[in-house]
């Protein structure tokens, strides 16, 4: 899964994120972004510092891991927009989505 994001981060943002901080089952792990191409022009207004501008990006992971049968939770824990150091998204495998075929379509 994390080589999946990696390769796709390069093919679709031309940025290629380091994988880092495995959880000990190996269910877990952060997506580091040295730079994010999403956010170059964007500077937040005061009264929305809180929005995550790039949340997008979680919902195409999530969606992408869906298409092949694998449920995740992804979610942005740091964020260069905000004035952290890096962009971190960490993702968390939750399980395998079994296909429910309808009676008669098999």
């Amino acid at each position: 899964m994390s080589r999946a994001a990696s390769v796709a981060f390069k093919m679709y943002l031309g940025i290629t994120p380091s994988v880092t901080n495995w959880s000990p089952a190996g269910d877990e792990f952060s997506l580091i972004l040295e730079s994010n191409p999403l956010v170059d022009f964007v500077e937040l207004p005061d009264n929305h510092s809180t929005l995550i501008y790039s949340n997008l990006l979680c919902g195409v992971l999530r969606g992408a891991l869906e298409m092949v049968q694998m449920a995740v939770d992804v979610k942005f824990v740091q964020d260069t927009l905000r004035g952290d150091n890096v962009t971190e998204i960490r993702m968390k495998f939750i399980k395998r989505i079994e296909e429910n075929v309808p009676a008669g379509d098999e």
